[in-house]
């Protein structure tokens, strides 16, 4: 691995001559500031900040950086949940926050062309402005890069009906760590030239490469959508009833599960709230169907409230306008802030089949018991991703930063048994790589290894996430 680097200050003044001085930050309050993301606690300084505004500025940076085998981290809006983000080794800190335009909207054949670092909401109010959708919608969608959501293969409530970034990335301008600069694939919804870089890319987390510029495929907005909360004695009812939905034929365009605490603590986070739990609800399914004819979707949002009758559920809500659609849609993606608001925390992004979602509920609870944490659960119920948010409440630090690790590791071990993975949408990074090699074997990570060599002999684009080489 890369190990630390002191910058030599004739490579500050080389990356001042390439982006400008003011773009090339070496104060202590600007190194602080870029020292974290949303990952727990974890702080770690970087020697300068540098932000470019083209393509040509990052090959040119990263050719002094290969060349001086100096650590390079890139970042986007840090709002990542994994560390990936996180300049670990010092060095350089890549921000891609001027890299903002949203470069060409091709109506005729459904695409856009952006840079990396436009909000992800922008991006899809601008589209929807010539009424075109792009789906994917992590619940940092106002705040997170589009960038960032390539880097992390970003899901989001939309997923469980269209699907994730991946399914939307056609191409991508690339910067590769030798500060060559290529084009990933072709803008074709069809492509069976070769191996399939782009889609290598998405989801790397910034280790093979840096994206400059990414081509999206849209499809037509839906001209409607209905909205429901449901609420369950039980919370493994709650999950049950997501796999009985699927297998009644039903494909909701949002399926979200939220357990009693995430709510309640959402509920006093958020002013001016008017959701009313009642003593026995212990958790709540948020249900959304879209489409173009709103009769055919009043048919099946009554089929999914009938289907859900048969899990012990109490009084569903219907969100009578569009006022009430946005106040339930506003509670559940505040839920992680509320969290972090609430307590001291580790998130667990777990992801399993569908249909093992109680499964996992109870073994979550249960190990907690064993280990002595509480947690509080939420996520995309309708593509099997909870979030499993740890509380440190009454563990001693001793527990927090040690025994806890094991039952962590039990928490994943049951993932990889339901047939699962570590991650659904929030990647590796740091705070994930220990426990790679419970659903990956030598081979595996041996292959995944090499392919990073390939792209990074020198092993200087964020080095040390997803695991050390």
């Amino acid at each position: 691995m890369v190990t630390n680097t002191v910058l030599a200050s004739r490579h500050v003044d080389e990356f001042r001559k390439i982006v400008g001085e003011q773009y090339v930050l070496i104060d202590e309050e600007s190194l602080q500031h870029y020292s974290h993301d949303e990952t727990e606690d974890l702080h770690y300084l970087p020697e300068v900040v540098i932000k470019p505004r083209t393509a040509q500025e990052i090959s040119a940076i990263m050719k002094i950086c290969n060349k001086a085998k100096i650590p390079v981290t890139p970042r986007g809006a840090g709002t990542g949940l994994s560390g990936g983000a996180l300049p670990h080794l010092g060095g350089v800190l890549l921000s891609m926050e001027r890299m903002n335009s949203i470069l060409e909207i091709d109506e005729r054949n459904l695409q856009v062309t952006t840079e990396p670092a436009v909000i992800t909401e922008v991006l899809q109010n601008t589209v929807r402005e010539k009424n075109l959708f792009y789906p994917p919608d992590p619940g940092s969608r106002g705040s997170c890069f589009i960038g960032g959501n390539i880097s992390e293969n970003s899901g989001g409530p939309k997923a469980v009906k269209y699907g994730v970034v991946k399914d939307y990335v056609l191409n991508l301008e690339l910067v590769l760590p030798d500060g060559e600069i290529i084009w990933t694939g072709a803008n074709v919804l069809k492509n069976a030239t070769g191996y399939n870089l782009t889609q290598l890319v998405v989801g790397s987390e910034g280790t093979l490469g840096i994206v400059t510029k990414i081509v999206l495929r849209l499809i037509p907005h839906p001209k409607h959508d209905l909205l429901m909360l449901v609420p369950f004695k039980s919370a493994e009812n709650a999950c049950a009833a997501v796999g009985a939905i699927f297998r009644a034929g039903y494909t909701p365009s949002a399926l979200e599960f939220m357990e009693r605490d995430a709510l309640e603590w959402v509920s006093q986070f958020v002013s001016g709230s008017t959701i009313k739990i009642e003593e026995e609800v212990q958790a709540h399914l948020l249900v959304e169907v879209d489409g173009n004819d709103v009769d055919v979707l009043a048919k099946e949002i009554e089929g999914i409230a009938e289907i859900i009758q048969g899990f012990d559920c109490g009084e569903i809500l219907f969100a009578d306008n569009a006022q009430q659609k946005a106040e339930l849609w506003k509670l559940r993606r505040r839920v992680a802030e509320a969290v972090r608001a609430n307590s001291i925390y580790k998130e667990e992004d777990t992801v399993v089949p569908r249909a093992e979602l109680p499964v996992l509920l109870k073994g979550v609870k249960d190990i907690g018991k064993r280990y002595g944490f509480h947690s509080v659960c939420y996520g995309h119920a309708g593509d099997g991703n909870l979030h499993v948010n740890i509380i440190k409440g009454d563990l001693t630090d001793e527990q927090w930063n040690g025994s806890l690790k094991d039952g962590i590791r039990e928490i994943f071990a049951l993932v990889k048994e339901l047939g699962g993975t570590l991650s659904g949408e929030h990647g590796v990074g740091l705070v994930q790589k220990e426990y790679m090699n419970i659903v990956f074997n030598e081979t595996q990570i041996r292959l995944m290894r090499e392919i990073k060599k390939i792209f990074d002999p020198n092993n200087i684009l964020n080095a040390g996430k997803i695991f050390d080489i």
